[in-house]
């Protein structure tokens, strides 16, 4: 797979392409680069274990599999709504819903 620099392990991100070597997905790389507008020596810096040629082969390879990967993390976010369904609300969510409505209220601080 592109010469080595992406792989794909059942025991490794649950199987999704990954940079080889690391548990760094595909889909990161590409979120850090087509959505956030990372250039490749951003993504370097952030993951400085990765060369030049990882992200553009991971690039590359998202560009190849798009519709594959786009299926495998709408998967995730599905997978992920319904165990927050399944699971109800955590005393994170309820923090964070309460600081919300105290914002929007004007308040300045929530209580625990």
């Amino acid at each position: 797979m592109l010469a080595g620099h992406v792989s794909m392990r059942p025991e490794v991100c649950g199987g999704k392409p990954c940079v080889a070597g690391t548990r760094i997905r595909v889909w990161d790389i590409h979120v850090m680069h087509h959505l956030e507008g990372r250039s490749a020596p951003e993504i370097i810096t952030a993951y400085p274990q990765l060369s030049l040629a990882d992200v553009h082969a991971a690039l590359a390879y998202y560009l190849d599999h798009r519709d594959e990967i786009e299926a495998q993390m709408e998967q995730v976010r599905a997978d992920v709504a319904r165990w927050e369904a399944e699971q109800g609300p955590t005393r994170f969510s309820q923090l964070r819903d309460a600081l919300l409505t105290s914002q929007d209220a004007g308040e300045d601080s929530v209580s625990s």
